[in-house]
Parts: C-alpha cells; structure tokens; sequence
C-alpha cells in the first residue's frame, strides 16, 4: 500500500503587512529587505483569529479538495510551535470543529520542518494498514512570537496554515522516500524566549548546507537522478537560501515554488501552502516528481520526494 497525497488546502489571513509600513515601525527599508530574503509582505492574523482558526480553514478546503468526510479521518496530525495553548493541542481543537469523531490527534513541534515530520508520521500509518485517512497541517501564528522591535527578525515572519489529506494511492505514487534529522547541539542559533530569537548567520549557514543534501538523498534513495526532479518545493524562508537548494538540484528556476516574496516565512505552514497553491495553479501536474525539503528550529531539518497523483 502506497501513501500520498490525496487532496490540499491553505489559508493565509486577509491583513496584509508590507515591507513599506515596516519602515514605520523599525529602522529597515524595502530594499534591504527584499535583497537579503526575497520578501516584499506578510499576511498577520488579526488578535481574534488563533492558530486553530486558521488550521480548521486549510482543512476544510483539503477535505473539499480530496473528497473526504471529516468522520472518515483516522488521525489529525497539526505541525506547529504556536499552539493556541500548551494543551489542549491544536489537533483536537481541530478535531472538535471538523467533527471528526473517530480521529485520534495530536500536534508534532518540529518548527519550520513540522509538516514534513507530519507527512513521514502518516506514511507510517497508511502503509501499516493502521489507518486510511490522515489529515496533515502545517500552521503557525507566528506574529504572537515575533518581537515587532527586533529590526533582525520581524521584517521575516507571516501567519498562515496548509494541509493535506494523505491516503493510499496507486503503485508507483505518492511518498516515496523521506529524511529527516536533527541537530540539538544547533538549538541556541533559534529558539523562543518570550519572542522568537535567531542568529541569522548560523542559521543561514546550516539552511543552505541542509536543504540542498537533504532533497538530494531523497531523490537518490528512489533510484532517481537530479535531472529527474520536475519541482522543487523547498521552505519559503529566504530566497537566497531557496536559490542554493535549487541550484544543489540543478534545476530551471521555473521548477522551484516561491511565494516567500506574498508570505515571509510561515514556519510549519510555508511548505504546505506553497503545495496548496501550486498544485491549483496547475504548477504540478500528474506523475510529477516533486521534492519538499525543509529546515527549522532545533535543529531539525526534513525532505520528501513524491511522485504527484493518486
């Protein structure tokens, strides 16, 4: 039995933050924010909507997407660092909305590489034959964290949430391989105080060197080339870091998603957005070979290689 992905949503909150009113706030401009991330504006959840509102919007539209009835789930699984509350966990809050009586839940906190621990998690349990349905989210209101005096970090972060509803599908489909990893040792480059602290020189040397071996193994674990690679789906933190992973593949910068430049980085929810809209605006088509990889506090990092369709 093959797990893969059988349907996706996203949500990104409707206020717009630009680079131009940050200006207003800290000493920054858009220039040197564009040139060193790629970002141009983030989306930020107004003080009413928390991060299980925005999870509950991604997963409806992924059941929509994959013809799935929430009393159909077997297990939630919610990747975040920004949980409304330390318990009850964000999954069954979820859980309660859907009415998705029969799911077990839980939440995963792997930061920015939490959905690609989700879709590892998943697998397992399609292929076991323990469960058929799983619901994976990616979401993070990472604007209650985020030190809005902090020229170094707040000009980076958005909120937003994407999902996926993983099943079996035909032989030759869905996930085929996985990575992941962890450096605890690396835990004080990134980490949260009361707001989110960063070395940005550390983490940037760890990400590019990260992200590039990791979708390489992925793919070479399949038996495939980097040539064979159709799109590449690497965490939306900054571009230069993005552009080193795709150049790591040697592949056309048409095959590489990007949407840091609407959202800044969204932590656990970037990875699954980016699929979400992609897979919409026709980007990725059937018996495409796409690889996710991404990195995040921890230090942990996580890559996928899945070949798209049911």
């Amino acid at each position: 039995m093959n797990a893969g992905i059988i349907g996706v949503g996203h949500y990104v909150p409707e206020k717009v933050v630009t680079n131009h009113e940050l200006e207003k706030i800290v000493d920054t401009n858009d220039e040197w924010i564009q040139t060193r991330t790629g970002i141009k504006e983030r989306r930020i959840a107004e003080d009413g909507m928390d991060t299980s509102h925005m999870a509950f919007n991604a997963a409806v539209e992924a059941l929509k997407d994959a013809d799935v009835s929430a009393t159909d789930l077997d297990l939630i699984l919610v990747a975040t660092v920004t949980p409304d509350q330390p318990f009850p966990s964000v999954a069954c809050r979820i859980q309660e909305r859907l009415g998705a009586k029969k799911a077990a839940a839980m939440d995963i906190s792997a930061a920015c590489s939490g959905f690609m621990y989700g879709l590892a998690t998943a697998k397992q349990f399609i292929e076991s034959g323990g469960y058929k349905k799983i619901l994976v989210i990616g979401v993070e209101k990472l604007s209650k964290i985020t030190d809005w005096t902090d020229r170094n970090t707040c000009v980076l972060f958005g909120d937003g949430a994407g999902a996926a509803i993983v099943g079996s599908v035909s032989e030759g489909k869905g996930i085929l391989s996985y990575e992941l990893g962890a450096d605890g040792s690396g835990g004080d480059h990134l980490y949260q105080d009361e707001y989110i602290i960063m070395n940005g020189r550390e983490v940037f040397k760890f990400a590019v060197r990260q992200m590039g071996e990791s979708a390489v193994n992925v793919v070479e674990k399949i038996g495939c080339k980097k040539e064979d690679v159709d799109y590449l789906i690497p965490h939306q933190a900054n571009i230069r870091i993005m552009e080193a992973a795709r150049e790591r593949l040697g592949i056309a910068d048409e095959k590489m998603s990007k949407s840091v430049h609407k959202y800044g980085n969204t932590s656990a929810a970037s990875i699954p957005i980016a699929l979400s809209e992609d897979v919409k605006n026709g980007k990725i088509k059937e018996n495409d070979l796409v690889v996710l990889v991404g990195f995040g506090g921890g230090l942990t990092w996580g890559a996928v290689a899945l070949r798209w369709g049911k």
